[in-house]
């Protein structure tokens, strides 16, 4: 099988996404202001890393004892993982943390402490995601499977209470990658020959995933279990708790912002063209929520400004805000859709209304190649 491609074949407009980046562009250098990271993002890297590790330091030390005070450091280590997914690990990942891209891999890497593989995330967010957002069977963020997320998908009857469902499955998403998803792409992605972009074979990417869940699963699990007088269960459940929490804010996060009433799907044809403006498509597909909701930017690490990220995925978040309003004036200009919800609450409704609305048959929209 050979590496995906999407060909976009619209040429007709592409003086919108020329003049946004000129713009941008223009910003940094009239304002002397580097597109990475300030001070203010280590700060918050510090902050992440700490609310993912002091509560564990104080479980592995016995500080706390109390079952339910051990699982609640468990559930705050889970606002600390989904921290350090949404606010650290993803910049670095995207190469926006700093322009040394030694330091970008090296911050990136914290997400092997969290259970991932970085690699294999990578290819699904900046390779698959980010290229063919919301293009069915090219973006893994809505492949098809226990879920309806776009309507060329088929439905089954289970689909009409994905609604219900939809929650229990966002929670066990990081669950789901630590213990299985990661070794599925990794034979996935071998196939769609996507490894050698990250510089491994299929050999040595197994080698690391294999390390690193040893790894992973000794420090977090093992030890304490081994370490610990406490009641075994207690672990366990502290465990699942922080996945199930970080895997909620991750998804709701995430799909918050791609899949909804607003944004559209698309198919490729079969020479793999889909009739559209790449920046455009972008637009199309993507939204923003909460913009003017400034503690929820600062955790969620700027991904309420996803319009802003999928145009320029290489400048680092703490810059979104402020980009923000060049982007929406543009586009305005340009006569392209800027997709937002004033509120997460409105972002989420529209979510969970598409999700219903899939699932029952009512929603139909689909934007073919051509």
């Amino acid at each position: 099988m050979v590496t995906p491609t999407i060909k976009f074949t619209d040429t007709k407009r592409p003086e919108f996404y020329k003049e946004v980046r000129k713009r941008v562009n223009k910003y940094f250098n009239d304002n002397g202001i580097s597109r990475h990271a300030n001070f203010a993002m280590v700060f918050k890297t510090i902050f992440m890393i700490a609310l993912y590790l002091v509560p564990f330091a104080l479980i592995l030390t016995s500080v706390i004892t109390s079952p339910w005070l051990v699982i609640l450091m468990w559930c705050i280590m889970g606002f600390g993982m989904a921290g350090i997914g949404l606010s650290v690990m993803h910049d670095a990942n995207h190469g926006a943390y700093s322009k040394n891209q030694k330091v970008n891999r090296f911050v990136g890497v914290i997400l092997a402490f969290c259970g991932g593989f970085p690699a294999n995330w990578r290819i699904q967010h900046n390779v698959l995601h980010h290229s063919f957002t919301n293009i069915e069977e090219y973006d893994e963020d809505i492949e098809k499977g226990v879920m309806r997320f776009t309507p060329n998908q088929r439905r089954r009857k289970i689909f009409k209470y994905q609604i219900f469902y939809a929650p229990i499955l966002y929670g066990i998403l990081t669950l789901y990658w630590v213990l299985i998803k990661d070794y599925e792409q990794l034979v996935n992605y071998r196939k769609k020959n996507l490894l050698a972009g990250q510089g491994l074979t299929f050999r040595s990417a197994l080698a690391q995933v294999i390390f690193q869940k040893v790894l992973y699963f000794g420090l977090i699990l093992a030890l304490p279990i081994w370490l610990l007088s406490i009641p075994v269960w207690t672990i366990i459940v502290g465990f699942i708790a922080m996945h199930f929490i970080a895997g909620m804010a991750l998804a709701l996060i995430f799909q918050s912002a791609h899949v909804l009433q607003e944004t559209e799907f698309y198919v490729a044809d079969e020479n793999g063209c889909v009739d559209n403006d790449w920046a455009i498509h972008q637009m199309k597909t993507t939204s923003n929520f909460a913009r003017t909701n400034i503690p929820l930017t600062w955790f969620i690490g700027g991904l309420n400004y996803q319009v802003e990220h999928h145009l320029f995925p290489n400048i680092c978040h703490v810059h979104y805000p402020a980009i923000s309003k060049i982007v929406k004036a543009t586009a305005e200009e340009f006569d392209v859709p800027y997709h937002e919800h004033k509120t997460f609450a409105a972002a989420l409704k529209s979510h969970f209304t598409l999700l219903n609305q899939l699932g029952t048959g009512k929603y139909d929209k689909l934007h073919p190649a051509t």
